[in-house]
């Protein structure tokens, strides 16, 4: 199955195409860290109700279920790299408007939904695209290894430097944050266009013309037929929402039961970002000596334990600890993952299976947010931890013996028949 970058990209080492998309991927990860600080402080001076701050975040995610299977139908018709180029041009300019309008004392509530609503569109174009396009720009043994560099430099700049800088630009000029992430994005754009090689899943002469919605109906299908990364989507849909049910109050679980301020709350933030740079450091040898399939079992048994440590922990260093241990998962498994869509889908559904295993993760995202408060206002703060544990514990037992290195090799069979 060839792809789409051709032969000449493909080689040894990751490249200097990688380069490109690695350092493109690396300053728009750390523009989106200060934005992220940003906007919640912006809109927090421009009102007070908790309801219109928190839906920011909302508003940033929400395109993700509306748009994502679109999305991956247009990522597989057309040019990435183009794509991704002009959808960073895109977001330099709606960043760009938010900043004057900061500047010049003009942004609104309105305003301000409007354009994070408007950025998650443009993110479920380039994320997907990004992901796409790998497997034509280093050869499909690098893989994980170009995967945890992406994910590695997205935790160092979005996790750790962006979300300390955007405070302090903020507090210098609210629309310096803004302007600087539009910066970013063209930075990328420049960068990303600079890549060599063609981008485009060719497409048979002879083949009959689709509509949209037949192209992702074909992509839902692919995923769903495949008893591998079926699993896998059912699974990161469960994870997160276990994983949002427990984040979504680790604010006030930090405060009440561990005593803590906000200092040390955002230390146990930065134990998992530590814990996900070491996995990215690392992860192209474990899954070489261990495998995905076993890869990934330990990766349920980590997140399930985690949840029942915390569930019982009333000690910060402990709690760190786990955490640090969980962001290591988590790296390892999302590289493990993504790895194994690049290797088993075929590169004219890439982009649509994609999209659709992504509507599994972002919806577990949104429903597990809501749980966890739900959950916590109910039953107390250690309930959404329980309800969590006792989730992934189901889950361990279903998907172990699915989760086998025959699965997989079976799936590597049939991707090459």
């Amino acid at each position: 199955m060839p792809a789409a970058g051709g032969g000449t990209l493909r080689r040894g080492g990751l490249g200097p195409e990688f380069r490109k998309l690695w350092t493109a991927n690396a300053i728009s990860n750390l523009g989106d860290g200060v934005t992220f600080v940003a906007g919640p402080l912006l809109a927090a001076s421009l009102t007070r109700d908790p309801l219109l701050v928190a839906g920011l975040a909302f508003a940033q995610r929400l395109p993700w279920l509306l748009f994502s299977l679109v999305s991956g139908a247009l990522v597989d018709r057309l040019d990435r790299r183009r794509l991704m180029a002009t959808v960073d041009v895109a977001r330099c300019l709606l960043l760009g408007l938010l900043g004057v309008a900061v500047l010049l004392d003009a942004a609104t509530i309105p305003l301000l939904y409007a354009v994070f609503f408007a950025v998650g569109v443009a993110e479920t174009l380039f994320d997907n695209a990004s992901v796409s396009i790998l497997p034509s720009v280093v050869a499909r043994e690098r893989l994980p290894k170009a995967n945890g560099r992406l994910l590695g430099a997205r935790v160092v700049a979005e996790d750790l430097a962006g979300p300390p800088l955007g405070g302090v630009l903020f507090a210098a000029a609210a629309a310096v944050p803004f302007l600087l992430d539009a910066g970013t994005f063209a930075a990328a754009a420049a960068l990303v266009a600079a890549m060599r090689g063609r981008f485009r899943v060719e497409r048979p002469e002879e083949a009959p013309p689709t509509t949209l919605r037949s192209e992702i109906a074909e992509g839902v299908r692919w995923l769903w037929r495949n008893r591998l990364l079926r699993i896998l989507a059912l699974a990161i849909g469960l994870m997160n929402v276990t994983l949002m049910a427990t984040a979504s109050i680790l604010v006030l679980y930090a405060k009440e039961r561990l005593g803590l301020g906000p200092a040390g709350y955002g230390l146990l933030f930065s134990s998992m970002a530590v814990g996900g740079i070491a996995a990215s450091l690392v992860v192209e040898r474990i899954v070489g000596w261990l495998g995905p399939a076993t890869t990934m079992r330990v990766g349920l048994l980590i997140e399930a334990s985690t949840h029942l440590v915390l569930a019982l922990a009333r000690s910060p260093l402990v709690v760190g600890a786990i955490l640090a241990l969980f962001g290591f998962h988590a790296i390892t498994w999302n590289v493990t993952s993504i790895s194994l869509r690049q290797e088993l889908v075929p590169e004219r559904l890439l982009g649509r299976v994609n999209s659709a295993y992504a509507v599994f993760s972002s919806g577990g995202t949104a429903l597990g947010a809501v749980v966890g408060g739900l959950l916590a206002r109910r039953f107390g703060l250690t309930a959404p931890f329980w309800c969590s544990f006792v989730t992934m514990t189901l889950l361990v037992l279903v998907a172990w013996p699915i989760l086998s290195t025959g699965t997989v090799r079976a799936a590597r069979e049939q991707a090459a028949s």
